[in-house]
């Protein structure tokens, strides 16, 4: 996390699934994130391994092309459109943990493994 990921640069992203990437060690999320005066940007957004998703519910079932999600996680230190996603919620209100444990990731309580 601390190589590639800023702490102080929490964010919100929410939009439909463009492409998911199933690969190790990380899987990719891309999102398209609608901005304030209506232009689009294309996120990547970096989870656990897809083996660590799969644990956690998240499947290619549930992470379909145009399913809306809204994804909390931490820009890029770059400032480039990727981000390291911590908790996905979906339309119906469930949220699931996105991140893998030990990544340096802020601890904020939301990952029951921290405790």
């Amino acid at each position: 996390f601390g190589a590639e990921f800023d702490p102080n640069r929490p964010l919100v992203l929410r939009g439909p699934i463009t492409k998911v990437q199933w690969v190790n060690p990380h899987a990719w999320i891309h999102m398209e994130v609608t901005k304030e005066d209506g232009s689009k940007e294309n996120w990547m957004v970096e989870g656990g391994t897809p083996n660590t998703l799969l644990r956690r519910g998240l499947t290619k079932q549930t992470l379909q092309i145009g399913t809306v999600i809204v994804v909390d996680g931490y820009q890029s230190k770059d400032r480039s459109l990727r981000a390291n996603g911590r908790d996905v919620t979906f339309t119906d209100g469930r949220k699931l943990f996105l991140g893998s444990s030990g990544t340096g990731a802020p601890k904020d309580g939301k990952d029951a493994t921290e405790r």
